[in-house]
């Protein structure tokens, strides 16, 4: 039998306040490696999209020089003007 318990950000933090400080230190760097892992992925993915739009437009992100990438990007994040293609 499973059981699922539905707990409030405060009562996870008073749960945690109350365990020994070595098990503390383990919860937090499982959260840690996962809010990493996590990020990482989002990082792919933010990456995959911008690959996506740059030969959408005919370009190459990986021939781009970092000027011409920050330039797209900035491009890309102001609704008030077009990206250069």
């Amino acid at each position: 039998m499973e059981v699922t318990l539905k707990l409030t950000t405060e009562q996870v933090i008073d749960f945690i306040q109350q365990i020994p400080p070595e098990d503390k230190i383990a919860v937090l760097t499982t959260l840690a490696e996962q809010a990493h892992a996590e990020h990482a992925d989002q990082i792919k993915y933010g990456e995959a999209q911008v690959r996506k739009i740059c030969a959408a437009r005919g370009l190459d992100w990986n021939t781009m020089t970092e000027e011409e990438r920050i330039d797209f990007i900035d491009d890309l994040v102001h609704e008030d003007r077009e990206c250069d293609q």
